[in-house]
């Protein structure tokens, strides 16, 4: 890491990676899978879990891959993490809320901010990050639901923003949400835990 102000699309990829890794670590802490599924990593200098099933890492990360085309664009408001039970109803969000800082013209998106944070700086704060949400089920408490849970990622764009196209005919790479997987469907007696802010100066979560 580069003590180096980000640039750009430095901070689009570190904030996506980083998004790949709380997935990981959510499915893990939750225990959606059983724990023999993920296998002990290290990321941000602090141990991480992944899971080691290739279908779900491909899905992953071809989600993950979209959602960071979507943040470069500027058009994401929210990444939800949505945990769900047999019913398909949701029963945890781990909303990710994102906000573009400043607009960057295409060619100008490869060259450091000034006043952004530098890479060394940004992986300490994902480090604290992850840090927190390895705790979080001393807050939350298990959710027990045995084989009987599953998840998704839900995108939220900003008003009047649609997911990106390659070309006209290609189809969407999201598919409209159930709109009780949302946080428009969350339910007024919902409790909310924030976990973390990070500022990089270019782009916030």
């Amino acid at each position: 890491m580069s003590n180096q102000p980000l640039t750009y699309n430095q901070t689009t990829r570190a904030i996506a990676d980083f998004i790949e890794v709380a997935i990981h670590t959510i499915l893990y802490v939750r225990q959606i899978y059983p724990a023999q599924l993920f296998v002990r990593r290290k990321k941000y200098n602090t141990p991480v879990f992944q899971s080691r099933h290739p279908a779900l890492n491909e899905y992953i990360t071809g989600a993950v891959k979209a959602i960071e085309v979507e943040i470069s664009s500027g058009a994401v408001d929210k990444v939800v993490i949505v945990i769900k039970d047999k019913e398909h109803i949701a029963l945890e969000r781990f909303i990710f809320s994102i906000e573009t800082m400043i607009e960057v013209e295409g060619y100008n998106k490869d060259t450091s901010v000034e006043n952004a944070v530098s890479g060394v700086a940004l992986s300490q704060y994902f480090r604290a990050f992850l840090v927190k949400l390895n705790m979080i089920e001393s807050q939350l408490g298990p959710l027990d639901l045995l084989d009987d849970g599953s998840f998704a990622i839900v995108l939220e764009l900003k008003d009047n923003k649609a997911p990106s196209r390659v070309t006209d005919k290609e189809a969407p790479l999201w598919i409209p949400a159930d709109g009780q997987h949302t946080t428009a469907g969350m339910s007024d007696k919902a409790e909310l835990h924030m976990i973390r802010a990070v500022n990089t100066g270019i782009i916030n979560m």
